[in-house]
């Protein structure tokens, strides 16, 4: 245990019992029982514990601030998170205070350091594309600071998280694909390291194996760490290339599939006659491509009001509540527009 600072969290591991009871069974709950109460209050006084004062004082000295984290500020999809988050903060009382990391993992160190030295209440963070270490955030959380991580997020931190299923809109946007008669459907998918992108190739197999339709490793490329149109147009005209080239594709959001739909106009095929395509995020551009772009849309102003609310519920506990991590998951929907459907 760091620094030898044994927590309500330690106990419940020990005793093999929730932290919510834990903290219940030293405030002498009437709820818990006195079997319980006794066993906790005897591993609380052999190991010598004593509630978190950092945590204590950092609740007990709110700015009503909230800090958050994102990638990009100009990804629609994050802009419409932060609107959702601004929606409940404001009407809570908070200010929110917005740091984006630039899919830099050092520039989302230095911003989480930022953010806890000018005394946010309460972190609301997706990862970025380089992130793969997550002491930054153990740090932090460890020091009584309430994080929810949203969209990308890991495992490796304890902490409430709300995430769309990706599985499940890949899997739609794939079945749409194969529904309208293509049968070598690609993918151009993103950064393996990142949660969202796992989900998604696991969804457009798991489409592929349900209506029999053999997976082809030649036809899954990109691992994007970038959003650029041009960059995914060059990895488009490899699958073109092929010697059996796809007759659709799948994109791992919006920006792959517009470069991907640039390489095939360049190879001179009919959108969607020749090659069908669907995105994934909805942003705005997407109704105006020519033609107009299938795609899954996200729920992003929908996730960042439930980001919102549950740090909020964390940040206004008593000190005596201990708030159990829980993860939201909201669904998304197939846009379906002139990229997919035949003529």
């Amino acid at each position: 245990m760091k620094n030898n600072q044994i927590t309500i969290k330690d106990i419940a591991r020990e005793l093999g019992i929730s932290p919510s009871t834990v903290s219940r069974a030293l405030k002498d709950h009437p709820d818990i029982s006195t079997a319980t109460k006794k066993a906790v209050n005897e591993l609380a006084e052999k190991l010598n514990y004593t509630p978190n004062s950092i945590a204590l004082s950092l609740r007990q000295s709110k700015t009503n601030t909230i800090g958050v984290i994102i990638p990009e500020i100009i990804h629609f999809f994050f802009s419409t998170v932060i609107s959702g988050i601004e929606d409940i903060a404001y009407d809570k009382g908070y200010s929110v205070i917005v740091s984006q990391s630039n899919e830099s993992y050092e520039r989302e160190v230095m911003d989480s350091k930022a953010l806890f030295n000018n005394r946010v209440d309460g972190m609301l963070i997706s990862l970025s594309k380089e992130t793969l270490k997550y002491d930054h955030f153990h740090t932090i959380h460890e020091r009584g600071m309430p994080l929810v991580l949203f969209d990308r997020v890991t495992d490796a931190i304890n902490c409430s998280k709300v995430i769309v299923d990706d599985f499940d809109g890949a899997f739609k946007a794939t079945e749409h694909l194969i529904e309208q008669g293509n049968k070598r459907i690609a993918h151009l998918s993103g950064p393996s390291n990142l949660e969202i992108s796992r989900n998604r190739l696991a969804g457009y197999k798991a489409a592929l194996e349900h209506y029999n339709i053999p997976y082809h490793e030649e036809l899954v490329m990109g691992d994007f760490t970038s959003e650029d149109e041009m960059v995914a147009k060059s990895v488009a005209a490899k699958l073109f290339a092929l010697q059996n080239p796809p007759d659709a594709l799948f994109a791992i959001n919006d920006i792959v599939a517009l470069g991907a739909m640039m390489a095939a106009r360049e190879k001179g095929l009919n959108i969607p006659n020749d090659f069908a395509i669907v995105g994934f995020s909805n942003w705005r551009f997407t109704s105006l491509t020519e033609p107009a772009m299938t795609t899954v849309n996200q729920p992003g102003f929908e996730m960042g009001q439930e980001a919102a609310r549950l740090l909020i519920k964390q940040i206004e506990a008593k000190d005596d509540e201990v708030i159990e991590p829980e993860t939201k998951v909201l669904k998304t929907n197939l846009i379906v527009r002139g990229s997919t459907i035949k003529k």
